[in-house]
């Protein structure tokens, strides 16, 4: 039986080809972009997620999507931020997608150990604290503030959240009020 080659059939086998190429030239810049800035996946994965798994399911489909979105980054805003925004947005859609664990499970005590950079004692609890007291914050103020104390500028952190520079300002200060409340009972 002999295949009908038709003239659909050539354009899309060219299309294929092509993509296949545009693929392989971008390939390399993209692998170079994610493994210099993996930090910031790590970074969203362990905040939006407490099991390993679910760190692991969230890193990939942030993968997916940063590949999906490649070829439309145009560049406008800093790669890093473009990163941020994919990976936020998409931890946003998958935590939506989840069902909600109870209220009170934040992130094991493993992930809290993290080394002060003086190895002060009281510092090390005081983080604890805070990582517990950020766990229970809502999944926006949680990028908002996670970008807040990466010492992100208001102007970036509202690029990547998506509002406007005075709400930055805003939802910032709100949420240090909410953390210092949360916190504050365990150090009088």
């Amino acid at each position: 039986m002999q295949m009908e080659i038709t003239q659909s059939a050539i354009t899309q086998n060219a299309i294929e080809v092509g993509n296949r190429i545009a693929v392989k030239e971008l390939k390399p810049e993209f692998i170079h972009l994610v493994t210099n800035n993996q930090g910031i996946i790590h970074k969203v994965c362990n905040l939006y997620c407490d099991a390993a798994d679910e760190r692991e399911d969230l890193f990939q489909e942030i993968l997916l999507q940063l590949w999906k979105g490649y070829k439309a980054f145009k560049g406008d805003a800093k790669p890093t931020t473009w990163m941020y925004r994919v990976a936020l947005n998409t931890a946003i859609s998958s935590f939506r997608k989840r069902k909600r664990r109870p209220m009170g499970q934040g992130l094991s005590d493993y992930e809290f150990q993290i080394p002060s950079p003086v190895g002060d004692p009281d510092a090390d609890e005081k983080r604890v604290f805070l990582y517990k007291a950020i766990s229970k914050l809502s999944k926006v103020e949680k990028a908002i503030i996670m970008l807040y104390l990466e010492e992100h500028s208001y102007d970036e952190i509202a690029e990547i959240v998506g509002i406007t520079r005075n709400h930055v300002g805003v939802k910032i200060n709100r949420i240090k009020a909410k953390l210092k409340k949360t916190i504050e009972p365990y150090f009088s």
